[in-house]
């Protein structure tokens, strides 16, 4: 499954952006772009409509194409860490300004006692779990991770192009 990510991902942005030009819009942007924000619960069942609404979105508030892919790997490494640490589901919400596409995933679960630290020696990647928060800091232009009693929030911000 994880092959036909890149696939999805394209079909998702192509559909969004098109081949053929439907009249004026502002550069980058899908017309009519300034779109309500996005608030959707999820789960393990459904973390593939979360990175179908996640590739929509990115592309249409105009993020190049390998940018979208991003947004989407790191959005899907927040959720599949509140699906696998914090009670099985979570929420996602989108919104945007005009500089910044904003993306919060949130949990009710049991708070996590990951710190989200490197592995001090690179080889241990080769094996096991914990690399999503790395990732997501590598990615996004801002990361931030919050546990607290109520669960865990995670806000990642990544910057839209000056002329989007």
């Amino acid at each position: 499954m994880t092959g036909s990510l890149p696939v999805i991902v394209e079909w998702l942005v192509t559909s969004v952006h098109g081949d053929h030009d439907s009249g004026p819009r502002r550069p980058g942007r899908t017309q009519g772009a300034d779109l309500a924000a996005v608030d959707q619960e999820f789960d393990g069942e459904s973390l593939h409509a979360l990175r179908a609404t996640v590739a929509a979105r990115a592309a249409a508030a105009g993020l190049p194409r390998p940018r979208v892919y991003e947004v989407v790997a790191a959005i899907h490494e927040l959720a599949a860490n509140a699906v696998q640490h914090g009670g099985g589901r979570g929420r996602l919400r989108l919104w945007e300004d005009d500089q910044l596409l904003y993306c919060q995933i949130s949990d009710n679960g049991v708070t996590g006692k990951s710190t989200g630290a490197r592995p001090a020696d690179p080889a241990t990647w080769l094996s096991g779990h914990g690399h999503g928060l790395w990732l997501v800091r590598q990615v996004a232009d801002h990361a931030s991770v919050n546990h607290g009693p109520d669960g865990t929030t995670a806000i990642v911000s990544f910057t839209l192009s000056p002329d989007t």
